[in-house]
């Protein structure tokens, strides 16, 4: 504190140092940042969520056939799994878009994540030539590259993981 001005007419009595900065709260921009994180990781996931439940609406066939191509399941239960897929994860990603519910939504969309990942390591372990139905329940005639949807999912649960730890609450109905 080299240099100290009075200003009498105004403020009596108060100091100013001239090499003095104005405060800056580290916290805040860490926070902001971190809130930025969260947001993308919350509304990519939802949005990523709907997508993939939009697109097996009206497929019902066609996700029957892919659901019982990784032969974990019998025709009669890969058939309620196709009736059910899609609308549960259109309903877990407008939760997450809504703000309903953020930790629950995130810690279901972590446990379906992991099953999802288990599956297709058990189908790619078996050598089996399958498409996972993710997004496109369509086959295809060349099956799916194993290690860059294991690797997508990966970065989905650390998405999903960093979203339950420190969930975006603004734009949030009832986080």
């Amino acid at each position: 504190m080299t240099t100290m001005e009075s200003n009498s007419s105004q403020n009596a009595g108060s100091e100013v140092f001239l090499d003095e900065k104005p405060e800056t709260n580290p916290e805040t921009k860490k926070d902001r940042i971190l809130d930025i994180i969260a947001a993308l990781c919350r509304f990519i996931l939802g949005g990523a969520w709907v997508y993939a439940g939009a697109t097996k609406l009206g497929n019902h066939m066609v996700m029957t056939q892919t659901i019982e191509a990784y032969e974990i399941f019998t025709p009669y239960w890969s058939n309620i799994l196709a009736q059910l897929i899609g609308p549960l994860e259109i309903a877990g990603g407008l939760l997450l878009l809504a703000g309903l519910w953020i930790r629950p939504a995130g810690i279901v969309s972590l446990v379906v994540l992991a099953l999802f990942m288990i599956g297709i390591s058990q189908a790619w372990s078996r050598g089996l030539v399958i498409d996972c139905g993710c997004f496109n329940p369509a086959q295809s005639e060349g099956g799916m590259d194993y290690l860059l949807t294991l690797l997508r999912d990966a970065v989905y649960v650390v998405m999903t993981a960093f979203m339950i730890y420190r969930p975006f609450k603004r734009w949030a109905i009832y986080p």
